[in-house]
């Protein structure tokens, strides 16, 4: 359930972007790269080492959002928080 959850959380976090007019290639950038990651952590046969360091580029791209887009800062916010109950 969680990474159904999490896959919707990026998704819906790409349309926000895709929707907002100004959207530099850093941020894209960052994004395409949390997804990455992400997906990486949801395969079952991935190394459990990497959840730290996914939860820190989460966390600075959120930073990064509260400051450049705040609209889309939410769904980094419920990643963060989903990624941290799950424990992956």
């Amino acid at each position: 359930m969680s990474d159904k959850k999490l896959r919707k959380l990026l998704t819906d976090l790409q349309e926000t972007l895709e929707k907002t007019d100004k959207v530099d290639p850093e941020t894209l950038e960052m994004v395409r790269e949390l997804d990455e990651d992400i997906n990486r952590l949801i395969d079952p046969e991935s190394p459990e080492n990497e959840y730290d360091t996914v939860i820190e580029r989460a966390q600075s791209v959120e930073t990064h959002f509260a400051i450049n887009h705040p609209r889309a800062e939410r769904f980094l916010r419920e990643i963060i928080d989903t990624l941290s109950r799950v424990g992956i």
